[in-house]
C-alpha cells in the first residue's frame, strides 16, 4: 500500500526572508519526502522562486493569493481587509481539508487570528498556545505558552498544562509527563497572584504536579512540561537564544589559540543547537485549534523552514488535534471558585 504524502499549505509571504527562503525551505522539505508542499502566494513570484530549483518531479502545487500580512500591521484589522491574504489563504485550505495542516513564519498575531477565525478552538480550550522544548539540554521538557498569551488567569493556566501533556505523550513519547509552574521559588506560596491561585487549582487537577519549579531547573529537565503564561516564556525563549549565541561567541574566541577553526565552529554549532533548540525545530504548532497550524520563526532560512513542515507533519501523522480532543473529553470539567475566576 502506498502511504499517502501529508499536505501541508505554505505561507510563502511570511517571515523576514520571505519569499526567497521560505520557498527554498519548502522544496527543501519536498526532497526529503512524506510532504506535499501547497506554495501559498503571488503565482508571479512562486513562479520566479520555483525556478531556481529542479522541482519538476516534485510534489508542489500553488496556490495564488496576492495579499498578505507584514509584521508592523495589526493583525486583525489586516485581515478584516485582506480576507484573502496568505495566511486566510492556507487556513481555509486546512479548514475545507485541500491541506492537512499550515505553516507560516509571518506573524504570529496573523496566524492566529486567522487559525481562531477560520478553524477555531477545540471544545474545552479557551485560548489556544504555542509551546514546546525550547532548550536541547532539555529535550524532553515542554514549555507552555511561549507567547500566545500575555496575560492569563489561572484557569487557563490549568488549560494549558493539560495541552503541554498531550504534547509530551504524543511528540515525545513520554506516558506520564511530570507537570511543574514555573515560579520565583519551589514554596507553594511563592510567585505572584497568578501562579499562586492557579498552585491551588493544580493540587487537584489529577495530572502529575510536581510543585512550582524555578528558571534553572528547566536546563535540568526537572519536570516534563512547565506552565507559565506567554510573556514570561516568550521572554525565556528570547534570553536562552541570546545567550547560546553569546557563548558561542565567547567560546571562538577563547578557544581560537588551541584548537583548529573547524574543530571550534563544530563546538560552536553544537552548542548552538542545544541553546537554540526552538531554530532545530523550525517552529512549533499551534495547540488548541482545531487542525493543524504550525508558527515558525519570523529570522527562518530554509533549513528552519524545513523543520517547521517536519513539525507539521508530524502532528499530522500522530494524529496530536485529535488526541487532544479525546484527552479534553476525559479530562473532568473545572469547577472554578469565585476568587480564581478573577
Amino acid at each position: 500500500m502506498v502511504r499517502q504524502l501529508v499536505r501541508i499549505a505554505v505561507d510563502i509571504m511570511g517571515g523576514d526572508y520571505a519569499p526567497d527562503e521560505i520557498v527554498n525551505g519548502a522544496v527543501l522539505a519536498a526532497q526529503r519526502g512524506s510532504v506535499e508542499i501547497i506554495l501559498v502566494g503571488p503565482l508571479s513570484i512562486i513562479c520566479t522562486q520555483l525556478s531556481k530549483h529542479q522541482v519538476a518531479q516534485l510534489p508542489i502545487s500553488c496556490i495564488g493569493a496576492d495579499e498578505f500580512v507584514s509584521e508592523d500591521e495589526s493583525p486583525v484589522l489586516a485581515l478584516r481587509r485582506k480576507s484573502e491574504a496568505t495566511v486566510n489563504v492556507a487556513a481555509k485550505l486546512v479548514k475545507t481539508g485541500e491541506a492537512d495542516a499550515m505553516v507560516s513564519m509571518g506573524s504570529t498575531g496573523a496566524v492566529i487570528t486567522s487559525a481562531l477565525q477560520l478553524l477555531g478552538t477545540l471544545e474545552g480550550i479557551e485560548r489556544p498556545i504555542i509551546g514546546g522544548p525550547i532548550l536541547g539540554f532539555a529535550p524532553n521538557t515542554v514549555i507552555v505558552d511561549v507567547g500566545a498569551n500575555v496575560d492569563c488567569k489561572p484557569h487557563q493556566l490549568l488549560n494549558f498544562a493539560l495541552i503541554g501533556c498531550v504534547f509530551a505523550r504524543k511528540f515525545l513519547n513520554i506516558s506520564d509527563p511530570s507537570v511543574a509552574m514555573l515560579s520565583v521559588g519551589v514554596e507553594p506560596a511563592k510567585g505572584n497572584n497568578l501562579v499562586r491561585k492557579a498552585y491551588q487549582l493544580f493540587l487537584h487537577s489529577g495530572l502529575n504536579f510536581i510543585g512550582n519549579i524555578e528558571g534553572r531547573d528547566i536546563p535540568l529537565g526537572r519536570a516534563n512540561v512547565v506552565v507559565c503564561d506567554g510573556f514570561v516564556g516568550n521572554v525565556l525563549v528570547k534570553f536562552c537564544e541570546g545567550l547560546g549565541t553569546t557563548m558561542a561567541t565567547w567560546l571562538k574566541a577563547s578557544l581560537a589559540p588551541y584548537m583548529p577553526p573547524e574543530e571550534i565552529n563544530l563546538v560552536t554549532t553544537n552548542l548552538l543547537s542545544l541553546a537554540n533548540w526552538a531554530d532545530v525545530f523550525g517552529g512549533g504548532p499551534l495547540l488548541g485549534v482545531d487542525g493543524v497550524v504550525v508558527i515558525g520563526h519570523g529570522s527562518s532560512h530554509a533549513l528552519e523552514v524545513a523543520g517547521a513542515i517536519n513539525q507539521a507533519k508530524l502532528a499530522v501523522e500522530t494524529d496530536f488535534v485529535n488526541a487532544l480532543k479525546s484527552e479534553l473529553a476525559k479530562f473532568p470539567k473545572i469547577s472554578i471558585p469565585l476568587v480564581y475566576s478573577k
